[in-house]
C-alpha cells in the first residue's frame, strides 16, 4: 500500500521505526541559487489571433495555464541535508540502499558528508545520468548530467538483482555477433536517458520531475516486490508511480501542498493513503 504525506520530512522521519525501509531515493533541491519554475502552456487553433504558426501553416494561439515554482536557495545546504541523511541511514533495512540524486554544485560535498554518515566502505557507485537538451554555454562546457550517489547499509549484504537489469543496445552490434546483439548489454555507471518530454504522457508540470525510466532501473535492481520504498523529497511522485507499477509499497513525503496534489492525482490508480501530518505541539508543562 502506498502513502503520501504532506509534511516537513524532519517532522516525520524521526518518528518512524528503524530499519523499516528497503530503498530510499531522494532528489532534494540542488541549491542552484534560483527559483525553479515551469510555465504551463497550451495552444488553441486560432487563424485570426494566432501568435505562432504550426504544421501546414495553420495558426495557433498560446494560452498560459499557470506556473509552478519553488525556491532553491540555501545558505547552508549541508546543514539542511545532514540530519535528513542521518535519518535515512537509520531507516534503511539491513540490505537497503540510499540513492541521492544531486548535481555538480553539491555532489562533492555530499559525497564527503555521506562517507562520514555511512562510512566510505558503504559507497558503491556514482551514477552519471547524462541527457542532451536545452541551450549551450559560450563561456564553459555545458552541464548536461546529474549525479546519483549510491550507498548501502551493509557493503557485504545488499540487494542487487543483476538479472532484473534492463539491457541496452550495443553501439557496434556487428562486432559482437547476432546472439549478443539481440540480448543487448548491461548498463554501466553512465546512464543515457532523455528528460521527461515536454509533451510526453509522463509530464505532470512539476518543475524538476524526473523520468520513470531512471526510477524503474533503480527499483528493479535494488529492491524486491512488496518491499517498502521511500522518497522524502517526493516532488511529482515519480518514485511512487514506479514503485506501484512494480508491485512495491511506497512512502512519499513533501511539504508543498501543490506537489502532494500532483502526486495524489498521478497515483490515483494505486489508491494511496493521503495524510496531512501535523506535528505535536511542544509540551509546555515540561521545562
Amino acid at each position: 500500500m502506498g502513502k503520501i504525506i504532506l509534511a516537513d520530512n524532519m517532522d516525520v522521519l524521526p518518528g518512524l521505526q528503524s530499519s523499516c525501509i528497503d530503498l530510499i531515493y531522494i532528489d532534494p533541491p540542488f541549491n542552484t541559487g534560483k527559483a525553479q519554475k515551469r510555465t504551463q502552456l497550451k495552444t488553441i487553433r486560432d487563424e485570426d489571433n494566432g501568435d505562432r504558426v504550426g504544421f501546414g501553416g495553420k495558426k495557433y494561439r498560446t494560452v498560459k495555464l499557470g506556473s509552478r515554482a519553488f525556491d532553491d536557495r540555501f545558505d547552508d545546504f549541508l546543514g539542511f541535508i545532514e540530519p535528513r541523511l542521518v535519518e535515512a541511514r537509520r531507516l534503511l533495512a539491513k540490505t537497503g540502499s540510499l540513492f541521492l540524486h544531486i548535481d555538480h554544485r553539491e555532489v562533492h560535498y555530499c559525497k564527503i558528508l555521506l562517507d562520514e554518515i555511512f562510512g566510505r566502505e558503504c559507497f558503491m557507485n556514482e551514477i552519471i545520468w547524462a541527457y542532451d537538451y536545452g541551450g549551450r554555454s559560450k563561456k564553459k562546457w555545458s552541464a548536461k548530467h546529474d549525479n546519483i550517489l549510491w550507498y548501502v547499509k551493509d557493503p557485504k549484504n545488499y540487494t542487487f538483482n543483476f538479472d532484473e537489469m534492463d539491457r541496452i543496445p550495443y553501439m557496434a552490434p556487428g562486432l559482437v555477433g547476432e546472439q549478443k546483439a539481440k540480448r543487448g548489454k548491461t548498463p554501466t555507471d553512465v546512464w543515457w536517458h532523455t528528460i521527461v518530454p515536454t509533451r510526453g504522457k509522463e509530464k505532470t508540470g512539476y518543475p524538476t520531475q524526473k523520468p520513470l525510466g531512471i526510477l524503474n532501473r533503480i527499483i528493479k535492481v535494488h529492491s524486491r516486490p512488496k518491499d517498502t520504498l521511500m522518497d522524502f523529497f517526493a516532488g511529482s511522485g515519480t518514485l511512487g508511480e514506479a514503485a506501484a507499477r512494480l508491485d512495491r509499497d511506497f512512502i512519499l513525503i513533501d511539504n508543498h501542498p501543490e506537489a502532494v496534489l500532483i502526486m495524489a492525482t498521478r497515483l490515483a490508480f494505486a489508491k494511496p493513503e493521503c495524510v496531512n501530518f501535523s506535528p505535536k505541539p511542544p509540551d509546555k508543562s515540561k521545562k
